[in-house]
């Protein structure tokens, strides 16, 4: 990962780099050409990876001029920071339904367990049904540019669960929990990136084995019940 980051910040070098689109479609075709590039990036980037992804080929697989894909995106980075707000948000909002909905209500540990599977099971589930999903996982780790998307997906997941812990357990430490909800969150993160990047993983086994994990540990603060943490995204 290290050498992959190398490459990552000498493919940026020291100019700085917009992740912001220049402009937000408001005209019916205008949406479809913003939503075409998105598309065809998310399907080069299975193709291809995020590292021989190109403007000029997203701009050949979808018909385009490069003017009229630098109106809404001034470079690759910007298409790839893009992709991953959409993965992260799709995957916080999964998370926080799944809140609402009693996810993190459990009697014993193994309802715990299953409570936390159902989560982490969907959470994989949008990202592989995501084009390119893997490999914008895999930017917003390997690029420093798109790290803080990720982060930021964590850590408001992490906020939103500690919250909803606290007001479930007020004895609870304020501190320990957030802290809890933040580990555990990346830990499910990287759970999801080990059974989607590597396809001869036991999936089930995996998300089987990270759920306890995390279960296990939440005990400690609900007097032997267990509360499932969540995952973000994602990290």
């Amino acid at each position: 990962m290290a050498k992959r980051n190398k490459e990552a910040d000498k493919s940026v070098g020291a100019v700085e780099v917009s992740l912001d689109t220049k402009v937000k479609p408001s005209q019916a075709r205008s949406q479809h050409t913003f939503e075409m590039i998105l598309a065809v990036a998310g399907d080069l980037l299975a193709e291809v990876g995020f590292e021989r992804l190109s403007t000029n080929l997203v701009c050949q697989r979808a018909g385009l001029t490069p003017p009229a894909l630098y109106r809404y995106f001034p470079n690759k980075y910007a298409i790839l920071g893009e992709l991953g707000r959409r993965l992260m948000e799709a995957q916080d909002q999964a998370v926080f339904d799944w809140i609402e909905g009693g996810g993190l209500e459990a009697d014993t540990i193994e309802e715990a367990i299953d409570q936390n599977r159902r989560i982490q099971e969907t959470v994989n589930q949008i990202t592989r049904d995501m084009p390119g999903g893997v490999w914008i996982l895999r930017a917003m780790r390997a690029v420093p540019l798109l790290q803080d998307i990720r982060i930021a997906s964590r850590d408001k997941v992490a906020r939103h669960t500690a919250e909803r812990l606290l007001e479930q357990h007020p004895q609870s430490s304020t501190e320990e929990v957030y802290a809890a909800t933040r580990i555990t969150t990346e830990l499910m993160f990287a759970a999801t990136e080990m059974v989607l990047e590597e396809p001869d993983v036991d999936e089930a086994l995996v998300t089987r084995e990270v759920c306890s994990m995390v279960c296990l540990y939440y005990s400690r603060f609900v007097g032997g019940k267990a509360a499932p943490s969540s995952e973000g995204a994602p990290a």
